[in-house]
This record gives C-alpha cells, structure tokens and sequence, in this order.
C-alpha cells in the first residue's frame, strides 16, 4: 500500500544543520516548510543543502515557501484599551498617522489600504 499522507517539517536555525535535515528525510519528512518572514539570505542555503542531501539519499524533497501578506499596523490610542462595539461605526485612516485613536477612528500604517478596500468590505482586527 502507498503512503498517501505527506509530513511537512518548518525549517528554522535550529534544525537547518546537515544532520538535523538528513534525520528529517530519513524520517520520513516530504516537504520542507520555510517562513519567509525572516532572513531569506539562510534559507537559500539550507534549501541548497537539503536538496544535496535528498539527492545523495535518491529522495523526492518538495520545498514549500510561506509568503506572509503585508503587515498592517493601527496607530496610537489616547486610552490603552478600546472597546469597539458591534454596528458601531469604527474608521480607519489611511493618510492621518499623526490621528490619535478613539473608540470611533484609529490610523494605519498602510497608505494604499482604502484604495485597496471597497465599501461594506470586512476587516478583521486582532
């Protein structure tokens, strides 16, 4: 019978030595996973050296790369907590990074956000 589930192992400075990734392949690891919200710079090298391990091990390797979206940061409140209330309307502005937030309007970071938005769209804020 086939394996048809693949493991797939998040690669970062501590398990990116030669040893550590060729324990991986030989355990079974199908797809690499790097996140590439950090230094890209290390992760060309460990994917190279992976993939002279998979080969001398005569392993398929499929290299999966997490590209994060744009990080969208809110301004400065005059209060440390807000309490935003549902069907309340709340503003986000765009253009206005001195504007000291409320419970009714905060700035971002995000310059081209409201061209990117279209009325009534949904935003999730965490």
């Amino acid at each position: 019978m086939q394996r048809r589930t693949k493991i797939v192992a998040t690669i970062g400075p501590a398990s990116s030595s030669p040893e550590i990734l060729r324990a991986l392949l030989e355990a079974g690891v199908n797809v690499l996973r790097f996140n590439f919200s950090h230094s890209r710079d290390m992760f060309l090298t460990t994917i190279r050296l992976a993939r002279d391990i998979a080969d001398a091990l005569n392993y398929p390797l499929a290299i999966m790369a997490d590209l994060q979206g744009p990080k969208i940061r809110i301004g400065r409140f005059k209060k440390n907590i807000i309490t935003l209330i549902e069907g309340k309307k709340f503003t986000l502005h765009c253009q206005a990074s001195h504007l000291i937030g409320d419970e009714t309007q905060v700035s971002v970071d995000y310059a081209t956000l409201c061209d990117e938005l279209n009325a009534r769209r949904s935003i999730i804020i965490g």
